[in-house]
């Protein structure tokens, strides 16, 4: 084993030779450096009572992001700065503005939750001076509380943003540019190979690194945002060895948004995506403000929930509604497909050995085409779709239905187009008549199972309906409902 993992936890400078690959952030915190502030609730980043701030150089500039500790895993943590509650409050004692502002809007209760909404007010705090009250709410997402209410938080926010000090006290603010060299002179010059328990992780220096690597380790869990990982730790209590870590490589942090469409990089998360994205394509915006809360959508990546290739996520549908075209390489070069065709069955996706994602492309909406996503969910935010659906299509002058492509996650054991409801409409005029006709069709396209989110006659009757819902919202006949889908 070669190297350790370093990164610089509050002030101070860690150095981890030892590190196991299903380590939590968490438990780290908690058992080894004793600081219990950061607490444990539902160890599946949905509760938000285990938020910190990780701050990272992302394109030469250092940014922090609230993410969830608890199914957040050491070895992802090199060339980072982890922040927790007990950095907030001045050595004399002193709140943090945040922190004074919770207790003067009587923001606290029991008081479990509160230090992981500290944090993610903090985070807040620190990267808008003045945010709006659904800006407030947006960044609350991921934080439960269940006994104080969240007006007096909402308050506590706005209090905040209005008391703010004038100079720059703030010592993630005073120090930004050092905390910046500090981090940058960590970045790993070479593969990091680190031992712990029963398992291995390895840190690939670069992209052409993680080839090699991928290449002498066929089997290895690659791990970027942690936020499916995490869960098979938490949850399955898998062994992942080796890991490989990839969320610090900057090959594959790209987002480019030229003529053609956008390119995404495997390394991208939520967050980063979620301005270029819905720049170029507007109906994505309510659903990516829908997965998971803030600290979700700054860990989690595009590249990964496609690569892991769960029925249920997100992003494929629309994605695949869209057209869009995967590339995976390895050591032997480069592999192109349309997204729809790598995912082959439920748990098997077409990555050969040695494949990782690259990157993914998502042509240009064609001006004059109607695009919808919708996501059906038991609670509106935090929670996994029993039901995505995209649709688009492209009509004539006279009304007629050129193109067609629409596609469900939720309803079979991978995200799968609906090409029977597709044939149906191509060539018709886009009337109610030949979208009643249509419905039948969708019969023909699925079978979908019963679970615990939604039963099989359910999910068949939500997307019959959801056709009829696109259908009216494209064509004029009722006014748009905005609340849990959008229209471009």
């Amino acid at each position: 084993m070669t190297g350790s993992i370093r990164f610089i936890l509050n002030g101070e400078d860690m150095a981890l030779r030892q590190v196991s690959p299903t380590a939590t952030l968490l438990d780290w915190l908690r058992l080894s450096r004793r600081l219990t502030g950061t607490k444990e609730g539902c160890a599946e980043g949905d509760c938000g009572a285990c938020t910190v701030l990780v701050g990272r150089l992302l394109e030469g500039r250092l940014v922090y992001e609230s993410v969830n500790a608890c199914i957040r895993l050491l070895g992802s943590l090199n060339a980072t700065h982890v922040v927790t509650v007990e950095h907030l409050a001045a050595k004399d004692g002193a709140l943090h503005p945040v922190q004074q502002a919770m207790v003067d809007e009587h923001g606290s209760q029991c008081g479990f939750c509160t230090p992981g909404i500290v944090l993610s007010l903090y985070g807040l705090w620190l990267g808008n001076a003045s945010p709006s009250r659904a800006e407030i709410e947006k960044a609350l997402q991921g934080n439960l509380c269940r006994c104080t209410g969240y007006e007096p938080i909402v308050r506590a926010a706005e209090r905040a943003a209005e008391h703010r000090p004038a100079a720059v006290f703030d010592p993630l603010e005073r120090f930004r540019d050092e905390m910046a060299e500090r981090l940058d002179a960590l970045a790993p010059q070479a593969t990091l190979r680190v031992s712990g328990g029963e398992g291995r992780v390895i840190v690939p220096a670069s992209v052409e690194e993680l080839a090699e690597v991928l290449a002498e380790e066929p089997a290895a869990t690659i791990v970027a945002g942690c936020t499916d990982v995490g869960l098979w730790v938490t949850k399955q209590f898998r062994d992942l060895n080796p890991a490989v870590f990839i969320n610090h490589l900057g090959e594959l942090q790209m987002v480019e948004h030229g003529p053609a469409g956008v390119t995404i990089g495997a390394g991208v998360t939520y967050s980063q995506a979620f301005d270029t994205l819905c720049r170029a394509v507007p109906a994505l915006r309510p659903l990516i403000d829908r997965i998971g809360g803030a600290q979700v959508r700054n860990m989690g990546t595009i590249g990964g929930n496609i690569a892991n290739g769960s029925p249920i996520g997100d992003t494929p549908p629309p994605l695949i509604a869209l057209g869009a075209t995967l590339t995976l390489r390895s050591k032997a070069g480069r592999r192109e497909m349309p997204l729809e065709d790598y995912f082959i069955a439920y748990g098997k996706q077409d990555r050969k050995p040695g494949e990782f994602v690259e990157h993914l492309f998502v042509p240009a909406l064609p001006a004059g085409d109607r695009f919808a996503v919708y996501k059906i969910s038991k609670r509106r935010d935090e929670d996994i779709s029993a039901l995505c659906a995209a649709f688009r299509i492209a009509l004539a002058a006279d009304n007629t239905v050129t193109d067609a492509r629409i596609c469900f996650g939720g309803m079979a054991g991978t995200p799968k187009r609906a090409k029977a409801v597709e044939a149906a409409l191509i060539g018709k005029p886009w009337i109610e008549a030949t979208v009643e006709a249509a419905r039948p069709a969708f019969e023909v396209d699925h079978t979908p199972l019963t679970d615990w989110r939604a039963t099989a006659d359910y999910r068949m009757l939500a997307a019959k309906n959801l056709l009829t819902r696109f259908w009216l919202e494209t064509s004029g006949a009722v006014a748009q409902v905005t609340r849990f889908g959008a229209v471009a």
